[in-house]
């Protein structure tokens, strides 16, 4: 995560609250220990009696249970006072209002895609507020995986109202019930792969000299959010010198389009659209197009040739 002062706070503030930059945004230690990343999803089981989860390594015990996780991600759990639970496991056991969640995730006058049934099913990206969109990419590599990264199901809108209503979180059960979905799933995704390596390198795994390493993915910063999470339509929040704009038909080129006026007039120089595009280009890629159009000429002129 690279995002500096004043660069949208409303995201940036939030995340440092929960501490989720400390650790889980700032995971810059080296690349992802393929090898280990497996073997641990391999090796993931959940012993008797509500024993932590543990993954056996290379000779290591790695507990995978939320205290374990909290700490290393240095994301305490905060109660409320009188309170077993945090204030997003006692939402999630609720029934939600979903007109309340579409009011705070949605740009206005959308909200959640029904079921054949009359139920909540989805909430769509493209309806989703800019904050809504940045936090649900951001769960989807760091809080629970998933392959499908587009629309948010009724499971991920609760999180990320949960996130953006500042309610209180156990992050490290919330990943450590991930990853025992993971592991018992199967499926052959991996999920938490940077964490997993990071957390069992802090814990004295090496690495072997055979093992394979796949870089992390580009940190989200502004330029990213700008590009794949701002709504245009979302009226809260205004990114200075940006500014979003479809392509009319008009301004889309219509290279070679009229292709019947080709062959009512062998020797025109190009097509009018292909001038108009010419015009307004170099002198190189006028030569890519003026010697693209002559070979289709040519191409026309012996199919002529061959029907006489």
């Amino acid at each position: 995560m690279e995002l500096y002062h004043s660069e949208f706070d409303e995201f940036k503030i939030e995340l440092e609250r929960r501490n989720l930059h400390k650790r889980l945004a700032n995971l810059h230690e080296g690349s992802i220990d393929v090898a280990v990343v497996k073997e641990f999803y391999a090796n993931f089981y959940s012993p008797a009696y509500q024993a932590p989860k543990c993954a056996k390594i290379r000779g290591h015990l790695i507990k995978i249970d939320a205290d374990n996780l909290n700490e290393f991600l240095q994301t305490p759990m905060l109660l409320e006072e009188g309170e077993s639970l945090p204030t997003y496991s006692r939402f999630c056991r609720l029934r939600y209002d979903p007109r309340e969640m579409e009011a705070r995730l949605c740009i206005p006058g959308k909200g959640f895609i029904l079921n054949t049934e009359g139920q909540p099913w989805k909430l769509l990206r493209k309806d989703l507020t800019t904050l809504a969109q940045t936090w649900s990419v951001f769960s989807y590599s760091n809080l629970a995986p998933t392959s499908h990264t587009s629309d948010l199901n009724t499971d991920r809108a609760r999180l990320v109202y949960g996130i953006i209503t500042r309610m209180d979180m156990n992050i490290g059960g919330l990943m450590s019930r991930q990853m025992t979905m993971i592991a018992q799933s199967n499926s052959s995704r991996l999920g938490f792969p940077a964490l997993i390596t990071a957390f069992c390198r802090s814990r004295g795994v090496g690495s072997d000299a055979l093992t394979s390493y796949e870089n992390l993915r580009p940190a989200i910063d502004l330029a990213y959010i700008i590009r794949n999470c701002w709504n245009a339509n979302d009226q809260t929040v205004n990114f200075p010198e940006t500014k979003k704009t479809k392509l009319r038909e008009a301004d889309i080129p219509h290279s070679f389009t009229p292709i019947a006026g080709i062959f009512a007039s062998s020797t025109s120089t190009r097509p009018p659209a292909l001038a108009d595009l010419s015009a307004q280009s170099s002198q190189t890629s006028d030569a890519k197009f003026q010697s693209l159009f002559e070979g289709q000429v040519l191409i026309i002129q012996s199919l002529q040739e061959l029907v006489q």
